[in-house]
């Protein structure tokens, strides 16, 4: 029977750890499906859905120990069942620009979780503003609202976090 898990990863970067990780996969016959993975303060951290058989879950595990004794640290993560998500609600693509603060992450979260608001991703960054030097913030975000949240009303919601909160919303698909 296969089984869907999340392979959680995280290291000092060097070349070749993708081309590691994905050989150990497949020789434990296991299907990369998706991933997200990046590079953050010179560490090399992501996330690998991966759908295996259930009987060659040992033999991954045991790949994967070998990977942590070259400074790789993985982990398996039970996914659930290989079923389609019932997302019902509106998709939409939330992009936040201004000025960098401590807790803006969280006053951002906090907001959304308010309206009932599932963050599926999310993607932040902080860098000198071009024009000032001062650090800038900027996050991206997938969405899913419930049905009867308006997008106006989202909006004007994350911009009452603060004055200077650029922010931008598109309706997108799944």
């Amino acid at each position: 029977m296969q089984t869907s898990i999340i392979v959680s990863v995280i290291g000092p970067d060097r070349p070749g750890l993708i081309e590691e990780l994905s050989a150990v996969i497949v020789a434990a016959s296991g299907n990369w499906e998706g991933s997200r993975m990046l590079r953050l303060s010179g560490q090399f951290s992501g996330m690998v859905q991966v759908v295996i058989d259930e009987d060659a879950l040992p033999g991954l595990s045991e790949a994967l120990r070998v990977l942590d004794e070259s400074g790789l640290h993985t982990r398996i993560h039970r996914a659930g069942k290989l079923e389609p998500a019932n997302d019902n609600g509106q998709y939409y693509a939330l992009e936040v620009v201004g000025q960098d603060r401590q807790g803006i992450v969280s006053a951002i979260s906090h907001t959304l979780a308010g309206l009932g608001v599932n963050v599926i991703e999310l993607a932040t960054d902080c860098s000198g503003a071009p024009w000032s030097g001062e650090r800038l913030f900027k996050t991206n975000a997938k969405l899913i609202c419930p049905p009867e949240l308006d997008g106006d009303k989202l909006r004007e919601a994350v911009e009452a976090i603060a004055l200077d909160l650029m922010v931008e919303l598109k309706p997108t698909a799944p």
